[in-house]
């Protein structure tokens, strides 16, 4: 009897304890353009002199890479997150939105709100850029956009006048891997292009066209007003939802969209207050 009480009351005191554990919040870095997107999406901000500033909780663990952040997401029982929907995969759990699940459908029917465009920002031409751009938002390179996950921002049809020459294309890790797979394709249809991309951020992709480092830069956010006064273009590549991860055994399926904000304050630091 005395032990069959002493395994009741471990129970309960192990129920209880899970029940009240704490909620680990990972966050982008400061220059994410996922890291923007989700913050303005979310009113994760505060006023300061009348400007609204990110008000992320220094309590937040923060990672430098969509990569990164599966990862610590996959390893953390108790952690959550936030990736390009094009970038989910099954070592995580994606939770619904006020009861809304993210998907290309419920983006595409509006009921999944938690969207963002995939931008890239040019500031000189030539006919490689020209040529690459057209290619990446045609009719020809719309499968290839939506079999990354993604809404494709498909205008024309389109014929390669294959021009010679070599693009560097940098920024956003989140807009990386759909720009490496239409590089990939692109060059199947003018073998003349040498294109390197060079994964970073979006503010460092805006910044290195801005420099002359990079001919196209890429930016998984709106641009924003200050860097249009540099002088760069941007062009919609593709419009990408933003999904919110757990880690895999977390019983959480759901949260309100207020929920996500203040666990991303620090206002709400209990699994158990999640809802």
């Amino acid at each position: 009897m005395k032990k069959y009480t002493l395994g009741l009351l471990a129970g309960l005191v192990l129920s209880t304890s899970v029940m009240a554990e704490n909620i680990y919040p990972i966050s982008r870095e400061q220059g994410s353009g996922t890291r923007g997107a989700f913050v303005e999406i979310f009113e994760i901000q505060k006023k300061v002199k009348d400007k609204k500033v990110d008000a992320t909780t220094q309590k937040a663990e923060v990672t430098n890479s969509t990569g990164v952040m599966l990862t610590t997401v996959a390893n953390s029982k108790n952690s959550i997150g936030y990736i390009s929907l094009g970038s989910l995969n099954d070592s995580v759990k994606a939770l619904q939105i006020d009861g809304v699940a993210p998907s290309v459908e419920n983006i595409n029917n509006k009921s999944y709100k938690i969207s963002r465009p995939f931008n890239v920002v040019t500031k000189t031409t030539n006919p490689l850029i020209e040529d690459f751009l057209k290619y990446s938002t045609s009719t020809e390179a719309k499968a290839i956009v939506e079999k990354a996950g993604y809404i494709a921002a498909a205008k024309e049809s389109f014929t390669s006048a294959k021009p010679q020459g070599k693009l560097i294309v940098a920024g956003s890790s989140s807009v990386t891997p759909l720009m490496e797979k239409l590089a990939e394709a692109y060059k199947t249809i003018n073998p003349n292009a040498v294109i390197e991309i060079q994964q970073s951020d979006s503010t460092t992709g805006v910044n290195s066209v801005v420099e002359g480092i990079a001919d196209i830069g890429m930016v998984s956010r709106e641009v924003k007003d200050s860097e249009l006064k540099k002088g760069v273009t941007p062009l919609v590549l593709a419009i990408d939802g933003l999904a919110v991860i757990v880690n895999k055994n977390n019983s959480v399926e759901n949260l309100a969209k207020d929920s996500v904000k203040k666990i991303f304050m620090g206002e709400l630091t209990k699994w158990q207050d999640a809802k």
